[in-house]
């Protein structure tokens, strides 16, 4: 078996792509780490307790432009070795999407962190467990729909309305997608639990492939229905 590549052809062998891959990985995760480390830091220092989520929503607002542009580098992300530029990717799409990932990241922290502080103080305020098993599901639909909408917003240029309208309208109308995204968030939330809660940070980049991956027939659709 030869190892040999043709004239011209360097840098895209089995080896070669799976380096790139790794590479890229690696850098996109400097730069999230980089574009969240204010955010990530004031994080840390805040103790574990329920009257703090509204100072951890606000330490996770950078969260928002960096995941965007981390999609948008690794979508075009190349397989030569020779022709790697994530770095450049990531920041083009981190001046592209800030605004359009803020619309959309905004509101959906708004509101998990509103469930959240109500499911925190529940015993207190008498809440009812039904009502609590409503807003859970509630925060649930509304991560997922956030799923599709990072990745609309990423990788198109459409209004902040029409980004969340068509988030709603792909959570139905590609449920294989959906599902995908909720052994995702599922498969997330897992680790973490069992790990530590730092793992989403270290594991975006792999978790963005994996997003990617999973949303490639709502982006095909978008890019063929909704697009010129």
């Amino acid at each position: 078996m030869s190892l040999r590549t043709a004239p011209g052809q360097f840098g895209v062998g089995p080896l070669a792509r799976s380096a790139a891959l790794v590479y890229t990985l690696l850098v996109v995760e400097s730069g999230l780490l980089l574009a969240t480390a204010p955010g990530l830091v004031a994080l840390l220092t805040l103790h574990r307790d329920a009257s703090n989520l509204p100072l951890a929503a606000a330490c996770l607002v950078p969260a928002g432009p960096a995941l965007s542009a981390s999609l948008y580098a690794l979508h075009r992300r190349r397989l030569d070795l020779a022709d790697l530029h994530p770095a450049v990717a990531f920041w083009r799409g981190y001046r592209l999407n800030a605004r359009g990932a803020l619309a959309v990241f905004l509101p959906w922290l708004a509101l998990v962190t509103m469930v959240a502080m109500t499911v925190a103080h529940r015993g207190g305020a008498g809440i009812p467990a039904w009502w609590v098993a409503l807003l859970v599901v509630i925060a649930a639909c509304a991560t997922l729909w956030l799923t599709n909408a990072m990745v609309i917003t990423s990788l198109f240029a459409f209004r902040a309305v029409d980004v969340a309208r068509l988030a709603a309208y792909f959570l139905v109308r590609t449920p294989t997608v959906t599902l995908a995204n909720v052994s995702l968030l599922l498969g997330t939330a897992g680790v973490t639990v069992v790990a530590t809660e730092a793992v989403p940070a270290l594991l975006a980049p792999v978790l963005g492939v994996i997003l990617l991956h999973n949303c490639r027939v709502m982006i095909e659709q978008v890019r063929t229905g909704f697009t010129a």
